[in-house]
């Protein structure tokens, strides 16, 4: 599960600006991130190849872009004997 939600430090817990539906007494990993300091990066993370960079996954092929027929359709587009 990832989620993203707003919080305020007061100087001893982050408290979140909106309701959450936690489990209390649970570990969680956060991450955290300056709004103050996202707002020079927002054009760099809104960037097309930004974002599908991210989904990308290393599938260890190395002609997946000449053979990508072959791969997500099992058949290469100019195959004759294929249909």
């Amino acid at each position: 599960m990832t989620r993203t939600l707003r919080a305020i430090f007061d100087g001893e817990v982050l408290r979140p600006e909106e309701p959450v539906d936690l489990k209390r007494n649970t570990r969680y990993r956060v991450t955290i991130e300056s709004e103050e300091e996202k707002t020079g990066e927002d054009n760099k993370q809104n960037y097309p190849l930004t974002k599908i960079l991210g989904l990308a996954t290393d599938m260890g092929v190395t002609d997946l872009s000449t053979r990508h027929s072959w791969y997500a359709h099992g058949r290469l587009e100019d195959d004759p004997h294929e249909s």
